[in-house]
């Protein structure tokens, strides 16, 4: 069954609020996650506003969630067995490509990102503040899901199969926030 729209717009909502927080080369420096700096506007945004007049919102939020998912597969390739690994950025094939069809709608239909997700653009009206994204967390996932420390990442305990409810417990663990990607995952 494919997701409706709000649903992937919660989940898409979620992974680019944490793809862009992630970013490390930007002024200031956020998380630190990726070594990005694609919705900065002396990084990724100069060159997108070049590149790509009209859509250059969504695609700097695109290169970030990008970003993310590479590091995301990293960190999930230390898995014995990866593919059964759902994370924020990846809950598997037919759902990964409903959420990048999704995008792409978004962006052709050219909506700033913020009208179109307006949770995002409470996120991102304002300057970083690592605290504002942890309150942002925080209220957006409304979880504080049980989980366990294992050399991979933090494992959800009992994981919702709803994919917004689902991303929501995946991002809401995150927090506490770390130095490193924490990888919230569930194993399949």
């Amino acid at each position: 069954m494919q997701p409706d729209d709000t649903t992937l717009d919660a989940v898409l909502t979620l992974q680019l609020a944490v793809a862009w927080a992630g970013e490390a080369d930007t002024d200031p420096p956020r998380l630190g996650w990726w070594r990005t700096a694609m919705v900065d506007p002396y990084g990724g945004e100069d060159l997108l506003r070049t590149l790509a007049p009209r859509t250059w919102p969504w695609a700097t939020l695109q290169a970030a969630r990008e970003a993310a998912r590479r590091t995301d597969a990293i960190a999930r390739g230390q898995a014995h067995d990866p593919d059964r690994i759902v994370t924020l950025f990846r809950f598997g094939f037919a759902l990964d490509e409903a959420l990048d069809d999704r995008l792409r709608a978004l962006k052709t239909a050219q909506r700033p990102p913020a009208e179109a997700l307006p949770d995002l653009g409470a996120l991102l009206a304002s300057p970083w503040d690592p605290a504002r994204f942890d309150d942002w967390l925080a209220a957006t996932c409304d979880a504080s899901p049980a989980h366990d420390a294992t050399p991979l990442g933090r494992r959800l305990k009992a994981p919702p199969t709803a994919p917004a409810l689902l991303a929501r417990h995946l991002a809401a663990a995150l927090r506490p926030v770390a130095g490193r990607y924490p990888l919230p995952h569930v194993a399949l």
